[in-house]
């Protein structure tokens, strides 16, 4: 997000579509591409898939290992979300010691989950304050043509759901090479997923391709899940400094609900 030119395409130019309610691709200012989910497309993960959204895709998948329990949790399992900005995704990403974005990226994703309650952490202790299951959640774009964040949270939750746990060797240890039928310990009811909610002069949008992300001023990531009825905020993250108005804070609540059912739909046509 900057004061950028791209692709000979000016703020300006973006300002003013928006504000006619207008996009280059013929979508409306609320509505997202298209998006497609494949699964088991690692041999090595224990739940795996590529979330095409428009022309952004990602691959996540879900690693299982047996740790110690975090010392502040030893009732519990451990969670863990990493990703890698490669540059084979995109020109903008660089090889090296990971840049911000690579930080926040699994962060915004760990937080939907975790707070959420999707993952009954209390059910994959394996020896109690010794031994737990670690549930790693790694997140691979391979190409990025905006939003990221929401195609990685919508990869997340399909990994997920196909995961199962590895057996477990005499020694203690996991055995990859059986792979059991049981799965994760996930509620019925919770399916954690993004919403990225952009801005660009006095315009809200969402799901941006690669230009009308670089154009936009802001933008603010919340985590959303249902939970018996009731739409629940699960997190909730900004970026750079220009402000949200109270009447923009107010429109977004309306929407919230309205586009994790949207999504969560589309989603389930996939699981």
């Amino acid at each position: 997000m900057s004061s950028m030119k791209s692709a000979g395409i000016t703020i300006d130019t973006f300002k003013k579509l928006f504000t006619a309610g207008k996009r280059f691709d013929g979508r409306g200012l609320m509505e997202y591409r298209p998006f497609e989910v494949n699964f088991e497309v690692s041999n090595c993960a224990e739940g795996s898939a590529r979330v095409r959204l428009g022309k952004s895709e990602v691959i996540v998948g879900v690693k299982m290992n047996i740790d110690k329990p975090y010392p502040d949790s030893p009732d519990k399992g451990n969670l863990m979300v990493s990703a890698d900005l490669l540059p084979l995704a995109s020109p903008r990403f660089e090889a090296g010691p990971p840049k911000f974005d690579a930080i926040e990226l699994p962060r915004l994703v760990d937080r939907a989950i975790r707070e959420s309650g999707m993952i009954n952490l209390k059910e994959l202790v394996v020896t109690p304050g010794e031994k737990v299951w670690t549930v790693i959640i790694d997140i691979y774009p391979i190409n990025a043509d905006g939003n990221l964040i929401d195609a990685a949270s919508i990869g997340a939750a399909a990994a997920l759901k196909s995961a199962v746990i590895p057996g477990i060797t005499e020694a203690g240890t996991p055995d990859y090479k059986h792979r059991t039928k049981k799965k994760l310990p996930l509620s019925d009811e919770t399916l954690p997923l993004s919403i990225t909610v952009f801005k660009l002069g006095n315009t809200l949008f969402l799901d941006p391709t690669r230009e009308e992300e670089e154009a936009s001023e802001t933008r603010t990531t919340f985590g959303v899940s249902k939970w018996k009825g009731s739409y629940m905020i699960n997190s909730c993250q900004k970026s750079a400094p220009v402000c949200l108005t109270r009447a923009e804070i107010e429109e977004i609540a309306k929407l919230l609900p309205k586009k994790y059912d949207e999504l969560n739909e589309r989603l389930k046509k996939f699981l």
